[in-house]
């Protein structure tokens, strides 16, 4: 084993800073959306929460499809063009949906193929840029991988804290033109500064086609007949998953669904159905392939569960810049204070966090002999999520009530939410590139990013049962309002999935899949010994000029 002696890359600070004007772009136009869409393009509605309503569905459908193109971008990624070039080429795609909210902010056609192209540019690159970041690292250096991470976390809450206090300022002042046209031109600076670092990075080449391949093993696990009874219960279970999927489809043009929950339901149904029906008969897809390969399968299922259990916490998460936001317009506060402008603690609070946590909490708890592992930092991440919505839940009994709540009481809920975030989102992103194998680490970080729609999901799904003339009978009986109802409802989701995502993670097994120090990754992401007998005065596979 190296000796983890290595340095920081030099390349680094191009990819922090791409990051830190990106998320700048991203979070402000994302933090002045819900408030946006309520007070234009569905001002015509007679009443305020049929408003809130509809502007709610379009920013998290719009989440979802942010969250679930990094399948797009990860696929395009690992088998075709690279890292690299996929990032650069889709950054470009970022700013012309950007240029379309701007210009277009009284049109709703232009405005929602703004939302579309920023939904593939943002969740393209997504997966990449994290993962990225890892390929920069080595056996030698891996060490200082999880700094960088922490510091790429914190400069994500960078720009999203400047973003937060600037846009809801820049739309109440100058107009939307203004507010969406300042992310746009950020992000065209992002796209310069990641372009500026192309001849120093790390560049894994994409891999070639795997007769091994993840989706190739699972296959032949599944349709493989075992020869001492010849049932396939796993087939069956991944069949009923199909029509469970096609159920769900069918659903939306009777009027269930919409769309969007539509296909994403059916997506989880194929997930679910079809990964347990995998791992049932994954034994039998040995033989036909390389004992490593079906070990590689069985390490994804295994991410997967993990990734899966993570998936309230992102209903939670979101609903800060949809539910959080109509609750603080409420609430008393400033007349020059926006609702919009809570959102500017929830960076505050990481950026001040990350270095408590690293400077002073862990190495407390170390010297004590508690040495936090990922999966236990994310499990009490969980619970320090589901415990903010009961404080949020309190606070919204008592505006129910009639008392004016100041604004300055939801500060505790953020704390207690950005807490749990810093534990399970930053964390996440480590233990996502760490665990994925060489060959899939595009792939398993948009696994990591597709966490985020199907939480998203939950909450759509959760919204659309609210025309159920039976649900909001049952929660009238409460005595509680819809969404006082809903609030306690997804803390006690988020403190199910704490539990259950302690107990798995207890069974879990952690493995290394970081690249070996001193030689420079082959297509398939390994080190390659022949290739660094060709190149010794070269450590690593430097990228060439792509314009």
């Amino acid at each position: 084993m190296t000796k983890p002696t290595g340095k920081m890359p030099r390349q680094i600070p191009f990819i922090i800073g791409n990051e830190g004007c990106e998320r700048f772009s991203f979070y402000g136009m994302r933090n002045i959306l819900t408030v946006f869409l309520a007070m234009t393009f569905f001002s015509y509605l007679p009443v305020e929460g049929d408003r809130q309503a509809a502007a709610k569905e379009v920013f998290h459908t719009f989440v979802i499809g942010v969250y679930f193109f990094p399948l797009l971008g990860g696929w395009l990624s690992d088998r075709f063009f690279g890292k690299y070039n996929t990032v650069f080429w889709l950054s470009l795609v970022y700013c012309a949906g950007h240029a379309c909210l701007a210009i277009f902010e009284s049109n709703r056609s232009g405005f929602y193929t703004g939302l579309f192209l920023i939904a593939l540019g943002s969740g393209g690159i997504k997966p990449l840029v994290s993962a990225f970041v890892g390929d920069q690292f080595d056996q030698s250096n891996k060490h200082l991988s999880k700094k960088v991470y922490d510091a790429f976390y914190w400069i994500i809450n960078f720009g999203s804290f400047f973003a937060s206090l600037i846009m809801p300022t820049l739309l109440k002042s100058h107009g939307p033109s203004v507010a969406f046209g300042v992310p746009g031109v950020l992000m065209l600076i992002a796209t310069i500064v990641f372009w500026g670092g192309r001849r120093r990075y790390v560049v894994v080449p994409p891999a070639p086609p795997n007769p091994d391949s993840f989706t190739r093993v699972a296959r032949t696990a599944l349709l493989a007949r075992a020869p001492e009874h010849g049932g396939r219960l796993g087939l069956a279970l991944a069949g009923l998953g199909g029509v469970l999927a096609i159920a769900a489809l069918v659903l939306w043009p009777v009027g269930v669904f919409t769309f969007v929950e539509a296909f994403c339901l059916a997506l989880v149904l194929l997930l679910a159905f079809g990964g347990a029906g995998t791992w049932m008969q994954l034994e039998r897809a040995r033989g036909a392939h390389p004992d490593e390969a079906v070990e590689g399968v069985r390490s994804v299922l295994r991410i997967l569960v993990v990734f899966a259990l993570v998936t309230p916490f992102w209903s939670l998460f979101d609903q800060k810049a949809s539910t959080w936001v109509l609750t603080a317009g409420k609430m008393t506060k400033p007349d020059w204070f926006s609702p919009a402008h809570m959102q500017a603690l929830n960076p505050l609070l990481v950026m001040a966090i990350i270095p408590f946590n690293n400077l002073l909490l862990y190495p407390w708890l170390k010297r004590r002999g508690i040495e936090l592992s990922a999966l236990r930092r994310m499990t009490i991440g969980l619970f320090f999520a589901a415990a903010s919505w009961v404080v949020i839940g309190v606070i919204q009994l008592a505006i129910d009530g009639g008392t004016a709540m100041s604004i300055t009481w939801q500060i505790l809920p953020y704390a207690l939410l950005t807490f749990g975030e810093v534990l399970v989102s930053a964390t996440g992103l480590e233990f996502a590139y760490s665990q994925a194998p060489p060959a899939m680490k595009g792939v398993i970080m948009s696994f990591w990013n597709l966490s985020v729609t199907i939480g998203n999901l939950w909450v759509l799904l959760a919204n659309s049962s609210l025309g159920n003339q039976g649900v909001t009978e049952s929660i009238a009986k409460t005595g509680l309002s819809k969404t006082a109802f809903l609030m306690f409802f997804f803390a006690a989701f988020a403190f199910v999935a704490a539990v259950a995502f302690g107990l798995y993670s207890r069974r879990y097994k952690m493995v290394d899949n970081y690249r070996d120090a001193g030689t420079p990754p082959d297509a398939d992401g390994q080190p390659s010994d022949e290739k660094a007998q060709e190149l010794p005065q070269a450590s690593v596979r430097r990228s060439k000029d792509k314009r």
